[in-house]
C-alpha cells in the first residue's frame, strides 16, 4: 500500500480515521468498551484535562483498551509507513491540534528493528509545542542486560536508557517514562536528567486474579530465586513464600528448595519476566515433587522467543479442552508438570495475541493501570 509516497512497512497499522468519526470500540474489551480518537482539535476538552495517546501498531488493541478505561485520553492519529528503502515515512495527524495538551506516546520496543522509527516520533512530539510529553514502556526489553560480567561486555541497557534521556524537552520540562517491572532497579540510574522515569508493577493484577480462584485460600507464593524473593515478597505479605535457590554442579545449575512448605497447596511462581522458561520448568518440577497439590506462575513479561511458550501447553494424554475440568476438581500436578495457570500482561503484544485463550494461559491488561499512570 503506498500512503503520501511511501509504503506501508511489514505489519504496520496505517491509522487514517475517516472526518467525524470520533469514537469506536475496543477489540481488547470484547467490543465493548468506547474510546475517543482525535479528529480536530475540536475533539479535545475545554478543561485540557485530556492526554493525547499516540502508540505503535502493535500496541494498537492496548492502546484502544486504555483509552477505553479513562474518559480523558483521546487516541492521537499517525500514518506509519516506509519508503521503498526501508526507512520510515511517519505523519502526525492533526499536529496543530496538539498544542498545549498533555500527550503521551505507548512504545513498544521488544523488535529492535522498530526503536529507530519510534525514537522518530518521541524525539518530535515535545517540539510541537505540547505541554508535557510522557513515554510509556510496558517492556524495556534490554533491562537483563545491565551490567558487565566480563572486559568487553556492552551493557546495552545503560545504552537504550541514554537514548531516551535524549529526548527534547517540552514545555512541560523533561519527559516522564513509564516502565513496568524493569528487570533490575538501579537502572533508573542510567538514565539523565531531561528524563523522569517512573518505575510501575503488573504484580498488583496477579494478586486481584489469585483472590478469585476458587482455592484461593491454599494459594502459597514461590520464588524462582533469592532476588526475584527480594524484589516481589513485599507484594504478598498476607501470603506464605516458598523460596527456591539455584546450585551448581559441575557445569549444570540445579534448583533447590531454599525456605518454605509448597506441601498440598496451589503454588504460584512469581517473577518479573520468562524467556525460555526453562527455570520456571525446574522450579514447577521440583515443587511438584515435594507434594504440591497444583503449579502456576505469573510473570509480567511473556518475552517467549522463538514460541518457547509452547513448552507450557498441556503435555499428559488429556487434549487441552480438559484442563479446564481438572482445574475445577483441583487435581494433583502431574509428573509431566502440567501448570494450572500461567498468567502474563500484554507488555509484549504479539505473545500476549497468540496466548490469548490458549491453556493454561490467562493475559492480564495494562490498560487500567497506565491510564491511571498517565492521568494529568
Amino acid at each position: 500500500m503506498t500512503t503520501g509516497g511511501g509504503t506501508t512497512g511489514p505489519g504496520a497499522i496505517v491509522s487514517s480515521g475517516a472526518p467525524g468519526a470520533t469514537t469506536g470500540a475496543s477489540p481488547g474489551n470484547g467490543g465493548q468498551g468506547k474510546f475517543r480518537k482525535i479528529n480536530s482539535l475540536f475533539d479535545l476538552k475545554a478543561t485540557s484535562r485530556d492526554t493525547v495517546l499516540f502508540y505503535h501498531p502493535q500496541y494498537q488493541s492496548l492502546a484502544e483498551s486504555i483509552a477505553s478505561a479513562s474518559e480523558n485520553v483521546v487516541l492521537g492519529d499517525m500514518r506509519w509507513a516506509s519508503f521503498p528503502d526501508g526507512f520510515p515515512n511517519l505523519y502526525v495527524h492533526h499536529a496543530s491540534a496538539i498544542r498545549n495538551q498533555h500527550v503521551c506516546f505507548l512504545a513498544d520496543f521488544h523488535d529492535p528493528r522498530t526503536i529507530f522509527e519510534q525514537l522518530s516520533v518521541m524525539f518530535a512530539v515535545p517540539r510541537m509545542y505540547v505541554a508535557s510529553f510522557t513515554v510509556v514502556l510496558p517492556f524495556f526489553p534490554t533491562g537483563t542486560l545491565e551490567r558487565m560480567e566480563d572486559e568487553g561486555d556492552i551493557a546495552t541497557a545503560s545504552t537504550l536508557a541514554r537514548m531516551l534521556s535524549s529526548i527534547p524537552l517540552s514545555r512541560g520540562g523533561p519527559t516522564s517514562c513509564v516502565i513496568y517491572d524493569i528487570h533490575a532497579l538501579q537502572e533508573r540510574f542510567y538514565f539523565g536528567d531531561n528524563i523522569m522515569p517512573v518505575f510501575m508493577s503488573g504484580v498488583p493484577l496477579l494478586r486481584q486474579r489469585l483472590r478469585e480462584l476458587p482455592d484461593a485460600s491454599d494459594v502459597v507464593v514461590a520464588y524462582p530465586d533469592e532476588g526475584a524473593h527480594k524484589r516481589f515478597h513485599a507484594f504478598f505479605p498476607d501470603y506464605h513464600a516458598v523460596v527456591c535457590t539455584k546450585v551448581r554442579d559441575g557445569a549444570k545449575r540445579i534448583v533447590r528448595l531454599k525456605e518454605g512448605e509448597p506441601k498440598g497447596k496451589h503454588v504460584v511462581i512469581v517473577d518479573d519476566l520468562v524467556q525460555s522458561g526453562g527455570t520456571l520448568l525446574e522450579c514447577a518440577r521440583l515443587l511438584s515433587s515435594i507434594g504440591a497439590k497444583r503449579v502456576s506462575a505469573y510473570a509480567t513479561h511473556g518475552v517467549f522467543p522463538n514460541e518457547s511458550w509452547k513448552r507450557f501447553l498441556p503435555t499428559s494424554s488429556e487434549d487441552a479442552s480438559t484442563v479446564p475440568a481438572k482445574r475445577a476438581h483441583d487435581g494433583a500436578a502431574s509428573a509431566s508438570c502440567n501448570f494450572a495457570y500461567f498468567w502474563i500482561t500484554d507488555s509484549v503484544p504479539h505473545v500476549a495475541s497468540a496466548v490469548r485463550g490458549v491453556e493454561p494461559f490467562e493475559v492480564l491488561s495494562l490498560a487500567e493501570s497506565i491510564a491511571n499512570a498517565i492521568q494529568i
